[in-house]
């Protein structure tokens, strides 16, 4: 690819290497410049960990995103503003951090915080895009596209109380219960469950959407959200025999009492307890549960994958691969997401250029959900997004190696306190802040040289100290001091 002289020029320079446009061909009808745009396919995955083989699971059963690996930029650190749903999908959308928005709960609505806010799929379809999306969970609680959509969102469910049962036992469990069980396996055909109907929306849409370029195709899929559901073949691949519960199967030292939930959102469920941790075999269970839908979803994005090909679209389709936030599956003794801990804001994010020439390439670079609106505008010459707090990653598509971003930025809160992150290359630093008064209530300070599972808060330790102080100003000093 061409090394370009300025970073803004790089998308411009990308669009005419996609087109094949020299210079004698920037003239043109808008019509012309459309067909040549590249088409954007968004795949957005709900509550997914690096939990894949590409990261290194090896047991983990994932092929199809594998593939898709083998053909993009694989990103190692690419990390979340807020590990939950909606903020997430927010800032994703926008471009704008959840301090930002004020959109920082799991119910927050998009135009409640941002009724102007020009969302990624609306810029598109303002400069010329056909936009679709399939109704797994693109936007969230914030499905208010706002006119984002020349179709959609589509629906594609039709499942029991949009929880995915199938089976006369869940169902029956959930009329008593509002959430019904934590899992369920059951032996019938992918399409059964949700997701399998979403993947055959997106391929009967990619059908059509060959003939309507340039087009933005968001798919949003549910799983391996709860309730971890799945036909039995996916549950197959992992025996329970074989299950194994975390190495730091254990709360933190010396963490802050704010630091971990009492994982809320699996006690909703109808066998899990109120109180207290649930059993060993229960946990080796859900975490069965997670992998089988881990599973079970991988197999509908190859599914949507495959469509792309076959329609003869993938020569000039960037696809992107999304995790909303990541998950805990009894690491620290706990479940689900709702903290500032490295497994629930760190992301699966792959990102495939059409004659990209750095795919199958890795990059250590740090980047963050907001950096994806802009990159992808760059990617497709269109102008910048109206509104962004983020820096286009696309000299990263370029040289996976080059010197990036110094820092990553993201927050939890809880009622009394509102908890800062940074992470730096060695360390996460938090800082648990009053509502009221403002004051550091607590500090937490974690170093992946030593402590890469973020085991023991070393904060109050004298050998830190100073590391303390200095990430305390790189977090006042915030993300605009942090870009490239």
């Amino acid at each position: 690819m061409l090394r370009p002289p300025v970073r803004l020029q790089w998308g411009l320079l990308v669009f005419l290497l996609l087109s094949g446009v020299g210079c004698e061909q920037e003239g043109g009808t808008s019509s012309e410049r459309n067909n040549q745009r590249p088409n954007v396919l968004f795949l957005l995955v709900d509550d997914l960990r690096p939990e894949l083989g590409a990261y290194g699971k090896e047991d983990v059963v994932t092929p199809n995103v594998d593939r898709l690996a083998s053909t993009s930029l694989t990103f190692e650190r690419a990390y979340v503003h807020q590990a939950v749903c909606s903020p997430s999908r927010i800032s994703l959308l926008t471009g704008l951090r959840p301090d930002s928005t004020g959109a920082d709960w799991w119910g927050a609505k998009l135009r409640e915080h941002l009724p102007d806010a020009v969302t990624m799929p609306g810029h598109f379809k303002d400069h010329g895009y056909t936009t679709v999306g399939i109704r797994g969970k693109v936007f969230h609680n914030a499905e208010d596209g706002k006119g984002a959509w020349t179709r959609g969102p589509i629906v594609a469910s039709g499942d029991w109380h949009g929880r995915g049962y199938v089976t006369d036992a869940a169902i029956a469990q959930s009329e008593t219960h509002d959430l019904g069980p934590s899992i369920e396996a059951a032996a019938v055909p992918d399409t059964a469950y949700e997701d399998g109907k979403i993947a055959s929306r997106a391929v009967e849409q990619l059908g059509r959407l060959k003939n309507e370029a340039p087009f933005f195709l968001a798919v949003g899929f549910k799983k391996p959200h709860l309730p971890f559901v799945a036909p039995q073949k996916y549950w197959d691949l992992y025996p329970k025999p074989e299950i194994e519960l975390p190495d730091n199967y254990f709360p933190p030292k010396k963490a802050s009492k704010w630091a971990l939930t009492n994982y809320g959102e699996l006690r909703n469920y109808a066998d899990i307890p109120d109180s207290g941790s649930v059993s060993r075999d229960k946990a080796r269970s859900l975490i069965r549960g997670y992998r089988a839908a881990v599973s079970y979803v991988d197999a509908q994005v190859g599914r949507v994958l495959h469509a792309l090909e076959r329609q003869g679209l993938r020569e000039n389709t960037i696809v992107v691969f999304w995790g909303d936030h990541g998950f805990k599956i009894g690491e620290h003794k706990s479940w689900s997401k709702h903290t500032n801990f490295e497994v629930d804001t760190r992301i699966p994010l792959m990102v495939r250029v059409p004659g990209m020439e750095t795919a199958g390439e890795r990059t250590d670079g740090f980047v963050e959900t907001v950096d994806i609106y802009p990159t992808l505008t760059d990617l497709a010459g269109l102008p910048p997004p109206p509104q962004h707090q983020g820096t286009s990653f696309g000299p990263l598509l370029e040289d996976p190696n080059r010197p990036w971003k110094d820092a990553v930025f993201g927050q939890f809160g809880r009622q009394e306190v509102l908890g800062r992150y940074v992470r730096t290359d060695r360390y996460r630093y938090v800082e648990w802040i009053d509502h009221e008064s403002g004051a550091i209530r607590a500090r937490e300070l974690y170093d992946h040289r030593t402590d890469p599972q973020e085991n023991v808060n070393v904060a109050g330790r004298d050998a830190y100290q100073t590391t303390v102080d200095s990430l305390a100003r790189v977090l006042d000093d915030g993300w605009t001091q942090a870009r490239p």
